[in-house]
Order: C-alpha cells, then sequence, then structure tokens
C-alpha cells in the first residue's frame, strides 16, 4: 500500500490486542503509528502533532470517540478520521460522520478491508485538502450533515432519514463503486442476504428524488457491481 509508506498515523484503541495489532500491521508497511488508549490523552496527542491519519475507536475511558471527533473539527483540523465501531452501534456509526469523521469500519473486521479503508483515506488526503466535513458538495448538490438536509439545484430533497444516510455514504465515497453489501451492512446494519431487495428499492427511491427531477445524473448503476455516486459527461 503505497500510500501508507512514510506516514503517521494516531491508532486510539483501549483495547490492546486490536490496538497493538493495528499499529504492529501498518507500522511493517512503513506507517509510523503511535498507539494511545486513553480518550483525553488522545485528544491532546491529536491537536499537538501533525498526523495524516487518525484511526478513532467510539469507546474510550475518559472520553469518547466521538467527542474526540467532534473537538477536533471544532478545532478546525482536517486530519481524516478513520472510526472504528461496534457493529449493533448504528447511532454511533451515523453520529460520527455528522461529527466529522470520514469514513468507519465495523468491528470486527478483516485487516484486508483497513488496509483499504487506510489507503483510501491517505490518498485523498495526499490529492486534495479533506473537504469540511458538516457540509459535503458534488457538482449542483449539497448536504449538511449537522442539520441532516439536501439541496439540489437550491432545491430541498425530502429526503427519509435512510435514504439521507445512503446518500452522505455515496457522497462521502463519491467516485467509488459500493457494492450492495457495503450498502446494506453501513446503512441498515445488516448481513447482506442476496434474496432481500432492501438496497436497490432505497436506491430506487434516493434516484427518484436525487435524479429523476434533474437532467444531469449522479447516482449510477454499475453493472454486477454496485452504485457509484459521481458527475458524468452527458
Amino acid at each position: 500500500m503505497d500510500a501508507a509508506t512514510s506516514r503517521r498515523i494516531l491508532v486510539v484503541e483501549d483495547d490492546p490486542d486490536i490496538g497493538r495489532l493495528v499499529a504492529l500491521q501498518l507500522g511493517e508497511l512503513g506507517c509510523e503509528c503511535r498507539l494511545v488508549a486513553d480518550g483525553l490523552l488522545a485528544l491532546e496527542q491529536a491537536l499537538a502533532g501533525r498526523w495524516d491519519l487518525v484511526i478513532l475507536d467510539v469507546m474510550l475511558p475518559r472520553m469518547d470517540g466521538l467527542e474526540i471527533c467532534r473537538r477536533l473539527r471544532a478545532a478546525q483540523s482536517t486530519t481524516p478520521v478513520l472510526m472504528l465501531t461496534a457493529k449493533s452501534s448504528e447511532l454511533d456509526r451515523v453520529l460520527g460522520l455528522e461529527l466529522g469523521a470520514d469514513d468507519y469500519l465495523i468491528k470486527p473486521f478483516a485487516f484486508s478491508e483497513l488496509l483499504a479503508r487506510v489507503g483510501a483515506l491517505l490518498r485523498r488526503g495526499t490529492a486534495s485538502a479533506v473537504q469540511p466535513a458538516t457540509a459535503l458538495r458534488l457538482g449542483d448538490l449539497e448536504v449538511d450533515l449537522i442539520s441532516r438536509k439536501a439541496h439540489r439545484a437550491g432545491e430541498r430533497l425530502d429526503l427519509t432519514a435512510k435514504e439521507f444516510n445512503l446518500l452522505s455514504l455515496l457522497l462521502r465515497r463519491r467516485g467509488q463503486i459500493l457494492s450492495r453489501t457495503t450498502l446494506a451492512e453501513q446503512v441498515w446494519d445488516m448481513n447482506f442476504d442476496s434474496d432481500t431487495n432492501v438496497v436497490e428499492v432505497a436506491v430506487r427511491r434516493l434516484r427518484a428524488k436525487l435524479d429523476d427531477p434533474f437532467p444531469a445524473k449522479l447516482l449510477h448503476t454499475v453493472r454486477g457491481m454496485g452504485y457509484v455516486l459521481e458527475e458524468r459527461a452527458s
């Protein structure tokens, strides 16, 4: 993973086994990792040092990861944040994104998936400054993660909570093809079942509000792979 070479990563995890494994594996790839298990100390370290990425667990002693993320963004820190959350904590994941996290990973996770997320965030940070986490834009689409409102060409999109979460995830990872499995796990907190069409129905309903009233389409189906949110030449 070339993007990880010689990068400084703050790993905030109070489970010593998980923390050491993450730091060890990333260190073997050339990253300089510092492991912190305490929330208050993690905030101090995150604000005091120059980090290319913060890997941040939600459940921490003295200060939880959500509050750390909020304070980092309040201090105008643009360091990418990858949050680690329990599988059952959908609310934590939604709040984390609203408070400025760039991505999240559900425990237990495969290390290959962690590497993919870390690499993507490091490449994004290299290519350009991190976009303000509370407001996301793509073309004439604007999404405010704090007020949970979405507008396109100045018109308010009347989205359900799940539709907003789906759109936010697609927008945060714009240009990336997201599989039905990924969407099911991260938006609905469910293991993907090939017999269910919940993802397809939600995408169809979102597309009806996001794209159908407008000439330029943003939400695209990639046959056999999933969905991607991006601008395309007409």
